[in-house]
């Protein structure tokens, strides 16, 4: 009886959250699983099924190809430079010597705090071609020929929003790693620095095998938030331009279901996100699987 009453008593706890996730949730993405085998404007009741269709088209759409070369392009330097920089002042910042050291975790942190709006706006200002203060510093360094409109030309607009993206998130992951690396015995240092190991050794055969599950999380993680996150910045920087150098599936998939009313398509994109993403993930928690050291 007891037993009995247990179980009802979690499944009332329960309920709430799951009539939630499957409202918010689960229905939604049923929804649009199943929009995009239809033709549907967005404005009527009229749904037209065309099976497979959209998905024939989007095979054939240059622009899907060109917005998934820059989605893996960004899902490629965005983590990298990210991690690299945010495992680097993360070292710098655990040394004990460093008196300035909770000062610099505050200016680094600092930009996670502001809304992507927000960054994506300053950015943009940054790289205005007349008054942007990096051509203008380009300019006082006497570097005129690299004078240039960097959000306005294919060849160097998806760095231009590489960079805020890491601005962004490199204080946010350098936090995660400071508390991984604080979290490292210091007696493994102090005897690696007796057998004369030296800074870069002991990063490498202490610190990175150490903290490496942490690393791995946040690269998963990290991942499916480009996906999701570039489309702030794309969109207010740069709408997918110029000649859609900047375009990425989620902003195409706006594009389609907003602003051309073909919900169908854009749902169609969305599917193709969303198995780019769940691919992507796997992979990198497969390469990046290692075995567990414990101490």
């Amino acid at each position: 009886m007891d037993k009995k009453r247990n179980v009802l008593f979690v499944a009332i706890c329960l309920l709430p959250t799951i009539a939630l996730f499957g409202t918010f949730s689960v229905y939604p993405f049923a929804q649009a699983l199943l929009m995009a085998f239809y033709d549907w404007s967005g404005v009527t009741d009229n749904r037209v099924f065309v099976g497979f269709e959209h998905f024939k088209v989007m095979w054939n759409d240059r622009i899907v190809w060109i917005a998934l070369k820059n989605n893996l392009f960004l899902l490629l330097i965005v983590p990298l430079l990210t991690m690299s920089l945010s495992l680097l002042f993360a070292v710098v910042l655990t040394r004990k010597q460093l008196k300035e050291k909770m000062f610099y975790r505050t200016v680094f942190f600092f930009p996670n705090v502001l809304a992507l709006v927000v960054i994506s706006i300053l950015w943009s200002f940054i790289y205005h071609p007349t008054f942007g203060i990096l051509n203008s510093i380009l300019e006082a360094l006497g570097l005129e020929q690299w004078v240039q409109a960097w959000l306005g030309q294919s060849d160097t607009v998806l760095w231009a929003i590489a960079m805020p993206m890491v601005w962004q998130a490199v204080g946010y992951y350098m936090i995660i790693y400071i508390a991984a690396i604080e979290g490292v015995p210091t007696h493994l240092y102090e005897s690696a620095l007796l057998e004369g190991a030296t800074e870069v050794q002991r990063f490498f055969f202490i610190t990175l095998p150490l903290i490496w599950d942490i690393i791995r999380i946040t690269i998963v993680f990290f991942l499916s938030g480009v996906f999701t996150g570039v489309f702030v910045y794309i969109n207010i920087m740069t709408a997918g331009g110029p000649n859609n150098a900047s375009e990425v599936l989620m902003t195409y998939m706006y594009k389609q279901a907003f602003s051309n009313g073909n919900y169908g398509y854009g749902m169609a994109v969305g599917i193709l996100m969303l198995l780019v993403t769940i691919t992507l993930t796997l992979l990198a928690d497969r390469l990046t699987k290692r075995e567990s050291i414990q101490y």
